[in-house]
């Protein structure tokens, strides 16, 4: 049973829908985190966006401090779109494979066919599956994984 999923951005995601809307599209994160809890009224959701790679890799080990409590709604997955930080941080990388729950990863935009430093990922192997180039459609298709995945 999912418990809390949380939605993780990296940085200039606070910008969607006004960053490069040819590439990123109109909506705002606002709009997307509201579909989504429209889309699924049971799930508790928690948002969190920081432009800092520690502040990013301080929430992935939220689960790992978490395990060691009690909690009633603990997180039961994560939904990751580290903007550039998916291209360059190694640290970023060994917290998602540290992270006990599984961890989804999200592009908006289809990363094999843009620039070629953005075509590598370093997290794609240590995630639980990879969304990439289906808009911010892709923040609900990967709640839909972790619900399908998880238990």
């Amino acid at each position: 049973m999912i418990g809390r999923i949380v939605i993780l951005n990296g940085a200039n995601l606070n910008c969607l829908g006004r960053r490069e809307p040819a590439i990123y599209g109109r909506k705002s994160m606002e709009q997307v985190m509201l579909e989504l809890q429209q889309a699924y009224p049971d799930i508790h959701f928690t948002y969190y966006q920081s432009n800092h790679e520690g502040d990013l890799i301080d929430r992935l080990q939220e689960p790992l401090v978490e395990s060691q409590k009690s909690k009633v709604e603990s997180i039961s997955g994560i939904v990751l779109n580290a903007g550039g930080y998916t291209h360059t941080s190694v640290a970023l990388r060994d917290a998602v494979a540290l992270c006990p729950v599984p961890v989804v990863e999200v592009h908006i935009s289809d990363i094999s066919k843009r620039e070629p430093f953005r075509r590598v990922s370093l997290l794609t192997d240590v995630c639980a599956h990879t969304i990439t180039g289906h808009g911010t459609d892709g923040y609900r298709e990967a709640v839909q994984w972790l619900l399908d995945n998880t238990k």
